[in-house]
């Protein structure tokens, strides 16, 4: 069988775990499964719906995070550009481990300011 992509097809009608030889993994707090080889899985309880004309934004309560430890930095920090992500967006698949930018400067944290003082 040809492997199509997660986020193109109907999981009612193509088993994608199969598909994609994806290995199921039991949740800690949700019913359906994680993605084993997924680096990170984020487990929620929707608690709300808002239904707009041309999609639907869910609001959700995170539950837990599971994070594989080989992704986090030494600052125990999780490190995305180590995942070897992909998306897909208008027919294309796109790398993601290029950094770019960043968001936030006005709200950055502040370096030790005594520290950066000490003579």
């Amino acid at each position: 069988m040809q492997p199509i992509g997660v986020g193109v097809k109907s999981g009612k009608d193509v088993d994608k775990f199969e598909s994609m030889h994806l290995t199921k993994e039991k949740a800690n707090f949700v019913r359906c499964p994680l993605i084993k080889e997924s680096p990170v899985s984020v487990e929620c309880k929707v608690k709300e719906i808002k239904e707009f004309g041309s999609h639907h934004m869910f609001i959700a309560e995170v539950l837990c995070i599971n994070a594989d430890d080989k992704y986090v930095n030494e600052k125990g920090a999780f490190d995305i550009g180590k995942c070897n992500l992909i998306t897909y967006a208008n027919g294309g698949y796109y790398n993601l481990n290029k950094k770019i930018g960043k968001f936030g400067f006005s709200v950055e944290k502040k370096k030790n300011a005594k520290k950066s003082r000490k003579k």
